[in-house]
């Protein structure tokens, strides 16, 4: 995930950041999908990749399937980052076009600062990759208080791309919200 490629992009005080940032990140995972909710049986592709992708970080994480619902969603959002004081949340699915899909609606209303950065280099990967249907993409980043919070695609092919970026800037982007 690290990859050397990007980092003579980086400024020196990004760098130096990311030396100061965690290493091991607490991260809370949510599958949002009212039929995987309903059926536990039914296999979850992306919900797999993004655990195989923390796990290969070394960050600690945990994992729930929860409905597509706006309540259900910030229940698990407000639980994970402050009764059990996990560093992120990342959502995966519910992010599309259709009424169900409500985790944009459910967590852009509660963020204090928005990442607009994360959606706009998503879209732009996802369009390199599958064209014009990325311009459909809400993919979502933003902080809350001092814990940093994601807004996948449920598809994953979008889990794959946009964990690659997140783990890119994770420790660095939790570094700066705590504002040590």
């Amino acid at each position: 995930m690290h990859s050397d490629h990007h980092s003579h992009h980086e400024s020196k005080a990004a760098s130096s950041h990311k030396e100061a940032s965690p290493q091991k990140i607490r991260v809370a995972l949510f599958t949002v999908s009212s039929s995987r909710f309903r059926d536990k049986s039914l296999r979850d592709e992306s919900g797999e990749i993004a655990k195989e992708l923390l796990e290969k970080e070394g960050h600690e994480f945990s994992y729930s399937v929860i409905d597509d619902s706006r309540s259900m969603i910030r229940l698990f959002l407000f639980k994970s980052l402050f009764e059990e004081n996990f560093d992120a949340a990342i959502f995966l699915g519910g992010t599309g076009l259709s009424p169900r899909d409500v985790t944009v609606e459910a967590i852009s209303p509660l963020l204090d600062k928005t990442l607009d950065g994360f959606g706009e280099i998503f879209r732009r990967q996802s369009y390199e990759s599958i064209g014009s249907p990325a311009v459909m993409s809400r993919a979502l980043a933003g902080t809350v208080e001092t814990k940093v919070v994601f807004c996948l695609p449920g598809s994953p092919d979008a889990t794959g791309l946009g964990m690659e970026l997140i783990l890119r800037e994770l420790g660095h982007a939790i570094f700066i919200s705590r504002g040590t």
